[in-house]
């Protein structure tokens, strides 16, 4: 009688959580894409989807029924529910907040964060673009102008509206958010917002976490002080000002590479690597939000409104995810952020829809799933778009010729020189935010706090960084905050899982063999896996970071080598028939309450329609 106790409870778990999720996700979807000013409406189901993740009564139940479970002998039916089981007590455990006021000062963080969000929302900030005119300007567009503006006010002016973001964070709220994070972190006996994070997210300590980054720091000072000194040898001291290093390094390739991958054709190019690659989406519905506009958040994600599972009674439910970037067609550039944000998200979205567990905790990008195994997915895709043989398969201009390798070359000579300093990037945020967060409440003042992010840029840069510290959304939302981490210890994943798939296989891009390989070893678990045991099942090695450090530190000549190997032998490899199977996947493309393509034809049509519509808003 208790497995049917214990069964009835699961499955109501299981369908509540759907549910306050599902309201919570669309309502997330529409504030954040600036198509409804619901504020109060996302604030009350955001409280109500932390009150369900974080109630400990539903701990204290989940532990009893566990515990009746295991008391039972194993067979099938036993052991596949206490599996079920355990995750939903390792959600509730990395959530739940036992005392009433640790639940209290959660509501208010909550309706302080919004109300910062709120005001963010009407903030513009503007710079002088191309043509010489002051427009206002969302950070990608900050970003973009920094790396292909050839005039360096203009260039200037994108990095003084960063520095701006920085002081509007720090004159409307941010430092009381910090203040009451810390104090919401204390009352759950730690020791500060930082290493609650750390522990509950990615399962490790703040000394665990610095003993590899200063690892991965020291092993790669040497190729950073190279690439610095470098750059002054070779466009004199003004190269390393954080306005003129993006186009000093990078600028004239970013020109040169754009009429080879203009944005128009960046869906098709996702939808056919993603095809030859044999990566699905087991039925899902993908809604993807690609281009820029006033009013909507400004950086992509990827959340999942409807979490994949399998049912109680072994039914399949596909997911439901909804992905977006802000590119504007018309600016150089936007074609190349275009395609990584659609493999970023994209490899998100692959990962979540591939999730085959009986619960939908196991599929979900909060804690317990660990934001380091979540990125992994997401750049191991994008890491693709680096290869010297994507670039010669994927890559052409209006008339269809390829990029020319001399342009693949002046690519690895511009990007390897920097490669240290942007892994290096990553790590500028985790040694910022951890030493803000162990400031006394009296030392949170906008002075002290912009000195320790100067600070913390030229220790771990050399100088200071292109992407001003506070004008870096995470460090605003309570989910992403005190989270950055992740994103560099996924790319130790990535290059180990790519040092794994060139190692047995000899190659990535359209590598048939990868995406059912990601499927069972990565992505079917779920957050039933720790990252360490993800990895060991795929590559058969626990986590380490020295395939990554080995990249950043190899010569131009050394990648250049690996690059022109890639190509060879991607040329001498049969080419694959035309005719390959879809993404299995229900696809909308959509620009706000817009329909603009779907793949209710075929994922072909969907391409063509989407294209003639950026063609028609954005002629050439």
């Amino acid at each position: 009688m208790s497995l049917v106790n214990a069964r009835a409870f699961f499955d109501s778990l299981n369908l509540d959580y759907v549910a306050v999720h599902r309201t919570k996700e669309a309502l997330f979807w529409t504030t954040y894409m600036g198509t409804s000013a619901d504020d109060e409406g996302f604030t009350r189901a955001e409280r109500a989807f932390k009150d369900f993740v974080s109630d400990p009564a539903r701990l204290s139940a989940t532990r009893a029924q566990l515990a009746q479970v295991e008391a039972l002998p194993p067979d099938p039916e036993r052991d596949l529910l206490l599996h079920g089981l355990r995750g939903w007590q390792a959600l509730f455990e990395a959530n739940v907040i036992e005392s009433d006021a640790g639940r209290a000062l959660m509501h208010e963080l909550v309706d302080a964060e919004a109300v910062l969000f709120a005001k963010r929302r009407t903030y513009v900030p503007t710079h002088v673009n191309e043509r010489g005119e002051v427009v206002d300007a969302t950070l990608a567009s900050l970003a973009t102008n920094l790396a292909t503006n050839p005039l360096d006010e203009r260039r200037r002016s994108s990095f003084d509206a960063f520095r701006g973001l920085e002081q509007w964070a720090l004159d409307n709220g941010f430092l009381d958010l910090v203040r009451l994070r810390n104090r919401f972190a204390r009352a759950l006996g730690f020791s500060d917002f930082f290493e609650m994070k750390l522990r509950k997210n990615e399962r490790m300590t703040t000394s665990g976490l610095f003993a590899i980054l200063d690892d991965f720091l020291d092993r790669t000072d040497a190729a950073n002080a190279r690439m610095l000194t470098g750059l002054r040898a070779q466009h004199g001291d003004a190269a390393v000002l954080p306005w003129n290093l993006r186009f000093a390094t990078t600028g004239d390739i970013v020109r040169r590479m754009d009429p080879y991958l203009t944005f128009a054709p960046a869906l098709r190019r996702w939808v056919e690597s993603f095809r030859r690659l044999g990566i699905g989406f087991r039925g899902a519905t993908l809604q993807l939000d690609l281009l820029d506009r006033a009013g909507k958040f400004q950086n992509g994600f990827c959340h999942c409104p409807g979490p994949a599972w399998v049912n109680a009674r072994g039914e399949w439910i596909p997911g439901q995810i909804n992905f977006t970037s802000e590119a504007r067609p018309d600016q150089v550039g936007s074609g190349t952020r275009a395609i990584v944000t659609l493999f970023h998200e994209g490899g998100h979205a692959a990962h979540f829809a591939n999730v085959v567990q009986q619960a939908p905790c196991f599929s979900q990008e909060y804690a317990p799933t660990s934001m380091a195994y979540a990125e992994t997915q997401s750049m191991f895709c994008d890491s693709l778009l680096d290869d010297a043989d994507w670039l010669t398969r994927y890559a052409c201009d209006a008339d269809g010729q390829p990029m020319p390798e001399a342009v693949i070359h002046a690519r690895v000579a511009s990007l390897q020189p920097m490669l240290a300093f942007e892994k290096r990037m990553l790590a500028v945020v985790p040694c910022f935010e951890s030493a803000l967060y162990q400031l006394s409440d009296e030392a949170l003042t906008p002075e002290t706090v912009l000195a320790l992010a100067r600070q913390t840029e030229r220790r771990v840069l050399g100088m200071e960084s292109p992407r001003p510290l506070l004008a870096i959304p995470h460090l605003l939302n309570q989910e992403s905050a005190a989270a950055y981490q992740g994103y560099l210890l996924a790319e130790m994943a990535v290059a180990q899982t790519r040092a794994f798939f060139l190692e047995r296989d000899g190659y990535l891009t359209d590598n048939p063999a990868i995406g059912p390989a990601l499927s069972t070893h990565y992505w079917e678990p779920g957050n039933s896996v720790d990252h360490d045991t993800m990895l060991r099942t795929l590559t058969g090695e626990g986590f380490t970071a020295r395939h990554l450090a080995s990249a950043c530190n190899k010569s131009v000549d050394e990648a250049w080598t690996d690059a022109t190997d890639s190509m060879r032998a991607a040329a001498a490899r049969p080419s694959r028939a035309d005719a390959l199977p879809s993404l299995d996947a229900h696809i909308r493309i959509v620009h706000g309450d817009e329909l603009l393509a779907d793949s209710t034809e075929g994922e072909d049509v969907m391409c063509a329609r989407f294209e003639t519509w950026v063609h028609a808003h954005y002629p050439a």
